[in-house]
């Protein structure tokens, strides 16, 4: 079975395997993504999820951002970790968007790359799950993982994995490839010990029977 074909079959097997699969992040609009995708680096979905609430109550508008004292932000944001450069990005970014797009979240590539702190991973998160554009795939953790183990890619880059998967996956899977995969990492294939006794795409992952032979996969129950 060449690449294309094990990807076209998991194209169709995946969101039966994830029907609801989605973007984890809490938002209710493209500034909050934004907001919440810039913190989730180096850090858990889960945890920005438990930092954001309050943050959104108290800053409504790019403005808000960009006029917040640095100090006060990095208090707001300190458990997400990283927090005095994710709070000069925020407060850097969101002064671009205040001064130069009305207070807008871009919705193109180009606007959004041209905001400071925010690069093409950030970038596609916005567009894909904001503004419902496919213009590529994020590339995270578990999506990088997923995609070696697949042998989808040879690449540990993000950007070069994302090129090597946007030749692979139909463009109008390019936001949910992502999801699915995100998914599977956080719910079956770990970094350590994956599951594959259990995994629902065992048959199109050139890993599994390797990890299961070697002992490196967790063993059944």
């Amino acid at each position: 079975m060449t690449v294309r074909e094990r990807v076209a079959q998991l194209v169709e097997i995946l969101p039966e395997v994830y029907p609801d699969a989605h973007c984890e992040l809490d938002y209710k609009n493209p500034l909050q993504l934004l907001i919440a995708t810039i913190l989730s680096a180096q850090c858990t979905d889960k945890r920005v999820n438990m930092v954001t609430p309050a943050l959104f109550k108290k800053y409504k508008t790019a403005g808000d951002y960009a006029k917040a004292p640095q100090a006060e932000l990095e208090n707001a944001i300190k458990s997400t970790g990283f927090f005095r450069n994710k709070a000069r990005s925020i407060r850097a970014a969101t002064s671009t968007i205040a001064a130069r797009n009305g207070g807008e979240v871009p919705q193109t590539m180009e606007g959004l790359r041209e905001l400071p702190g925010v690069g093409r991973k950030t970038a596609n998160v916005v567009l894909g799950n904001a503004f419902g554009k496919n213009e590529g795939v994020v590339v995270d953790t578990h999506v990088a993982r997923l995609s070696k183990r697949l042998r989808l890619t040879r690449h540990a880059d993000p950007e070069k994995i994302e090129r090597d998967l946007v030749k692979l996956v139909p463009c109008e899977h390019w936001t949910n490839w992502s999801h699915w995969l995100i998914w599977h990492g956080r719910r079956r294939c770990f970094a350590r010990k994956p599951d594959c006794s259990q995994c629902e795409i065992f048959r199109l992952c050139p890993s599994g029977k390797i990890f299961l032979r070697t002992g490196e996969a967790r063993k059944p129950e």
